[in-house]
């Protein structure tokens, strides 16, 4: 079979929707026309204007091939995109005639068309490179698919109109980039790229063929163009379940040549370099469109007659019961109004941030951007774990019962389930958690990974913030919502005593630093993103083969465990304990017997993540869910470090391991950058306090301030290091920058009598970064648009 390698990026069966009357070519405009040096100098452009046959317009060599040696493979042509085209055209031609029972056939392949020809052109797979550091063609190939469907989910809940030209004297033109994004906002000369799709105030273009043209705009600007068309429409996630009226399309205007125009002008701005037309007088339609960019949004706005059609609340009932509830956005929650804030309409530099920092606006956003600003709208992540706090504080009756003895005899599962419930409700399982998250800004900051444990997090974690700046550590709290009803802590709160003794303790630990602003403690993403969910799951599957775990690895992590497991058994109801000992050790007689329980009585008291409270049910509905987490997972890791800017800081051996692993699979055995201010960091021995108010009253004081300061410097050259290459006195000088910061921070904690623990720091500064094309993936399939492209380094803390 011979391979095909010139591909066609605009189908042929597409441009034939084109033809002018019995003509089988088309008149072809090149926008940037090839020159010619002539032997005195001079340049002058080779022939623009052409007619020729699909079969030689808008394809291009090896655009899809991908390389294997010296072998050529065209799967992707013939297998996915002919398929693709096969029921594409089938999808395009039903919308084209007024057949409503055809739109119901057609309607997710017309949509999932729409979406691979939006990134298949050579101006949508530059875009798709530009989120990647770099992409080989084979890699950029397997990136295109991974994407697939991105922009379905959006598209089809919004206002879907499809407007006519058949009585105009000018019809649409096709371009090589046929799906078109418009928005008043974004003239054309602001960046060759499209904006997104999930502004309110985009619109997206694909004409069907030359008489019909499909037109896809927002909700909220169709009903009121006066909203910021540069904010994101609400519920902006591309991958999730929605139900729409497939059946929805308002089919009632017919353009007039002028307004055909504009759309071919919007068209043609946008191509990258070629536009066809049935006739050539079509290709130039800046001669009649002659109004401006922003007035082109009155052709374009679909009529307010037809947007009843669209929007509303929907109730879907199955055959099982359940009732399918949907609001207008594709919500399945109604909106929490306690976590909602109105943002003041003036601020002053001194008043209080709107973000929720408590910090003054000036001291806080008002430097940044707006587009790296956290949400204004809703409570922070900050105030939800404040309101947390308070409610735990209510409930366990802390204010007045201090001793944590007496709140574990006092804990009841009504308790339990009570404060399960607060977090529940704090944490909307549709919260947008990228817009509350801080964007990379230059801010000091490092994403924790290890064991979520309170008897781990004290070790190193808790001083981090003091040589790395603020630290995000993922919550402790399971969610409810993202477990079924039989293993809910809500609805059964026996199960998970334990877990959430382990819990709050180690959320009280941590909240001081939290209200300080050392810690920012952040739920799973995945609890609020299932796609998300399921593709860092597969990642981590399919990483497995390479896992390698071996006993004494990790021995803190296996401590914890075995101390987990201890805790259980002495849980276990007095007579099934007694039971078990005297089976265990039959030579026990009745007083030794007792005493020995005894003494586990007291063994519990002494153990403050102990369950005093035995368990009176057996079996398995009293068994205990343990949880063990070494979170967030490496993809979730470098997931939640590129969208916020951050460094990498563990003290798990099995983690240090991945990401010296992730380096190895992208760049081989890649000279390591910053090697003074590297070795200055190993051959030092820190100090790490293990006390929550002693290590922020060390942060308010500013002897370490050092430390951030030094971090920040170091992340930001070795950002941009591939670009800009090496140099050497910058990297002396940070590297005697953090000795000064080392000698004064440590005479500071050894005058303390706070208990600490030494610690060595291993870095990973690789000269490229810490990047996986699996996480650039899925922070662009999350809509994230202000990201790192990698992760600049990485610190392994372990005790000397």
């Amino acid at each position: 079979m011979s391979i095909t390698r010139n591909n066609h990026y605009i189908p042929q069966w597409y441009q034939e929707g084109f033809f002018e009357n019995s003509r089988n070519k088309l008149a072809y405009l090149d926008l940037k026309p090839p020159q010619k040096k002539l032997d005195d100098g001079r340049l002058i452009s080779q022939r623009a204007l052409f007619d020729a046959p699909t079969s030689r317009a808008f394809v291009e060599r090896d655009l899809y091939s991908t390389f294997f040696g010296t072998s050529v493979n065209d799967e992707i042509e013939r297998g996915l995109f002919g398929q693709i085209d096969t029921t594409g055209s089938k999808a395009v031609r039903a919308f084209v005639e007024a057949d409503v029972s055809g739109w119901m056939r057609h309607f997710k392949h017309f949509f999932e068309y729409i979406d691979i020809q939006k990134i298949r052109t050579p101006k949508g797979l530059n875009w798709l490179r530009m989120q990647y550091p770099e992409l080989s063609q084979n890699e950029l190939m397997f990136e295109m698919q991974g994407i697939r469907m991105m922009h379905c989910t959006i598209w089809t809940e919004g206002v879907r109109e499809i407007v006519s030209a058949e009585d105009a004297d000018v019809k649409f033109i096709v371009s090589d980039h046929p799906v078109t994004v418009y928005n008043h906002a974004v003239p054309p000369e602001a960046g060759k790229i499209d904006p997104g799709i999930t502004l309110k105030g985009s619109q997206t273009i694909f004409p069907l063929n030359k008489d019909f043209c499909l037109i896809l705009t927002n909700l909220e600007y169709a009903r009121d163009p006066a909203v910021n068309a540069l904010e994101k429409r609400t519920f902006a996630r591309n991958f999730r379940n929605s139900m729409v009226k497939t059946d929805a399309f308002i089919r009632t205007r017919k353009l007039t040549g002028s307004e055909v125009a504009q759309v071919n002008f919007v068209l043609k701005t946008r191509a990258c370099r070629y536009i066809a037309a049935g006739r050539k007088e079509w290709l130039y339609p800046e001669r009649t469109a002659t109004v401006s960019w922003t007035d082109i949004r009155k052709t374009l706005l679909p009529p307010n007659a037809g947007l009843w059609h669209f929007g509303g609340e929907m109730f879907a009932k199955f055959d099982s019961g359940h009732v399918h509830y949907q609001d207008e956005f594709g919500r399945t929650e109604k909106k929490r109004d306690f976590l909602q804030k109105v943002p003041p309409t003036t601020l002053r530099p001194r008043d209080a941030c709107p973000c929720g920092s408590w910090l003054s606006f000036k001291a806080c956003c008002q430097p940044k951007a707006i587009s790296l600003r956290p949400e204004w709208t809703e409570k922070s992540i900050r105030e939800r774990n404040v309101m947390l706090l308070n409610g735990i504080v209510k409930v366990l009756n802390l204010r007045e019962e201090p001793d944590w003895v007496e709140v574990r005899r006092a804990l009841t599962d009504e308790k339990i389930s009570k404060i399960y419930s607060l977090f529940e409700a704090l944490w909307p399982l549709e919260t947008d958690l990228l817009r509350l998250l801080p964007k990379p800004d230059g801010t000091p900051r490092a994403v924790y990974t290890g064991a979520i444990h309170p008897s781990m997090i004290a070790e190193f974690a808790l001083a981090a913030p003091l040589y790395f700046g603020e630290l995000l550590i993922e919550h402790p709290f399971l969610h409810a919502g993202t477990v079924r009803k039989e293993f809910s802590p809500i609805e059964n709160p026996l199960r998970y005593r334990g877990e959430f003794l382990k819990s709050v303790s180690l959320f009280l630990k941590l909240m001081p630093l939290v209200e300080r602003r050392l810690i920012n403690l952040v739920p799973d993403p995945g609890n609020f993103d299932p796609h998300l969910r399921r593709q860092v799951m597969q990642m981590a599957e399919m990483r497995a083969a390479e896992i390698m775990v071996r006993k004494g690895q990790d021995t803190c992590l296996e401590k914890l465990m075995s101390d987990d497991l201890r805790r259980n058994l002495m849980a276990l109801p007095k007579e099934y304990l007694r039971r078990q000992l005297a089976k265990i050790s039959p030579e026990l007689n009745g007083d030794k017997l007792e005493e020995m329980l005894r003494e586990v009585e007291v063994l519990k008291e002494n153990d403050p993540l102990a369950v005093l409270h035995t368990n009176d049910v057996i079996g398995e509905k009293g068994g205990q869910f343990s949880l063990m987490k070494l979170a967030p997972n490496f993809e979730m890791t470098m997931y939640l470090a590129q969208a916020i800017g951050a460094s990498i800081v563990t003290d798990s051996p099995f983690r240090y391991q991945e990401i010296k692993g992730a380096i190895r699979r992208r760049a081989g055995h890649a000279a390591a950058a910053l090697t003074t201010l590297s070795d200055e960091i190993e051959r030092s021995v820190f100090l790490f306090p293990q006390e929550s108010l002693f290590v922020a009253q060390l942060a308010a004081e500013g002897g370490f301030d050092g430390f951030p300061a030094t971090m920040s410097e170091s992340f930001k050259y070795l950002a941009t290091l591939p670009e800009r290459g090496t140099r050497p006195n910058v990297e002396r000088r940070l590297a005697a920058q953090l000795g000064r910061a080392q000698s004064n921070a440590q005479r500071l904690l050894r005058g303390s009598e706070v208990p600490a623990t030494l610690g060595r720091v291993k870095c990973v500064f690789p000269g490229g970064g810490i990047q996986d094309h699996t996480i650039n993936r899925l922070l662009l399939m999350s809509n994230s648009e202000h990201h790192m492209s990698q992760v600049p380094m990485a610190f392994f803390i372990q005790r000397p």
